[in-house]
C-alpha cells in the first residue's frame, strides 16, 4: 500500500514538475499568459490530487443518470414527489440520517435537473445538516453553497458540482470506517430515483420511455444487492437486504420486456418501500 502511494506521489510530482518546465521554458509573450498558465497548473494539480485521494469508488451509476433520463423525455417537474424537507429533523438514528441522505440526494439530482433553483438550496442545506450529523460535515460546507449558487443557471456544471459531492460523501463516510452508512445512502438514492421514475406519470406503462428506465434499473439492482450482500453481518445492511427483496424478486422474474403486471407490482412494491425509508 506504501508504495503504491509512493509511486502515485512520484508521477504526479513528475505531471506538476512537467507542466512548470513547460510553463517556463515557453516564456509567453504577456504576463497575462504566464498567470493563465499557472492558473491552469494549478487546476491540474489539485485535480491529479483529488482524484488521487479518491480511494472509494461510487457503486453504481448516480442518480442523475435516471434523473436525466426523465428529463429527456420532456416530462415536467413534479414538486410533490420528493421527501418533504422538514422530515429530516425527525430522523435520529444513523440507519435513517444514512438512508435518507441518499434519498434527499436524488432528491437534489432531480432539483438540479430541472433547475428548481429554490429547491436545489433547500435539498443542499437538508443534506448538509444530515451530512454533519453524521460527521462529514466538510462536504457540504460554504465553499460547496457558493458553488452552487454561482452555477444555478449553468445546469452542466451544476450537476458536475453535485455530483461530486455524492463521490465525496461515499468516499469520506468508508475512510471514517463507516462503509455500511456509505451503501445505506446508495440504497437510499437508488429506491428513490425508482421511485420519482414511477412517480412523473398518471399512466406508467403507456409511457414507453418511463417503462425502459424502470426495465434499466434490474441491472442496477442486482449490482446493489451483491454490495449490500458483501456487507452482511452488519444488522442496518441486513435489514436494507430484507427490505429490497420483494422489489428484488420482482425484477428477478423479467426478461426483456415488462408486462403491464409487472411494472404495477414495481410501482407498488417501491413505493411501500419508500414509505418505509422516509418514515420515523
Amino acid at each position: 500500500m506504501k508504495s503504491t502511494i509512493i509511486i502515485r506521489t512520484i508521477t504526479l510530482s513528475m505531471l506538476i514538475g512537467g507542466l512548470l518546465f513547460t510553463n517556463y521554458s515557453c516564456k509567453p509573450r504577456s504576463g497575462k499568459e504566464k498567470e493563465e498558465k499557472k492558473i491552469l497548473i494549478k487546476t491540474i494539480a489539485k485535480e491529479a490530487i483529488k482524484n488521487d485521494l479518491k480511494e472509494f469508488v461510487y457503486p453504481l451509476p448516480t442518480s442523475f443518470e435516471v434523473i436525466e433520463m426523465i428529463n429527456d423525455l420532456e416530462i415536467g417537474y413534479d414538486i410533490g414527489v420528493s421527501n418533504l424537507t422538514e422530515n429530516a429533523d425527525q430522523y435520529f438514528t444513523e440507519k435513517s440520517k444514512a438512508i435518507n441522505l441518499g434519498i434527499y440526494g436524488a432528491d437534489l439530482s432531480y432539483a438540479s435537473t430541472y433547475q428548481m433553483k429554490q429547491e436545489v438550496m433547500l435539498f443542499l442545506e437538508t443534506s448538509g445538516k444530515l451530512a454533519d450529523d453524521l460527521g462529514i460535515a466538510n462536504i457540504y460546507n460554504e465553499e460547496l453553497i457558493r458553488e452552487v449558487e454561482n452555477n444555478i443557471d449553468n445546469k452542466d456544471k451544476l450537476i458536475d458540482i453535485i455530483t461530486n459531492s455524492f463521490y465525496d460523501t461515499y468516499s469520506q463516510l468508508n475512510q471514517n470506517g463507516k462503509a455500511n452508512l456509505a451503501l445505506l445512502g446508495v440504497a437510499g438514492s437508488w429506491v428513490e430515483s425508482l421511485f420519482i421514475t414511477t412517480r412523473v406519470s398518471s399512466n406508467v406503462y403507456h409511457n414507453i420511455g418511463l417503462v425502459k428506465i424502470i426495465h434499466k434499473q434490474k441491472v442496477s439492482l442486482a449490482k446493489l444487492m451483491v454490495i449490500l450482500n458483501n456487507g452482511k453481518g452488519d444488522g442496518n445492511i441486513d435489514e436494507m437486504i430484507k427490505e429490497l427483496k420483494p422489489l428484488n424478486n420482482i425484477y428477478e422474474n423479467i426478461d426483456e420486456s415488462l408486462s403491464e403486471k409487472q411494472v404495477n407490482s414495481i410501482i407498488l412494491e417501491v413505493e411501500k418501500l419508500r414509505e418505509q425509508l422516509v418514515s420515523f
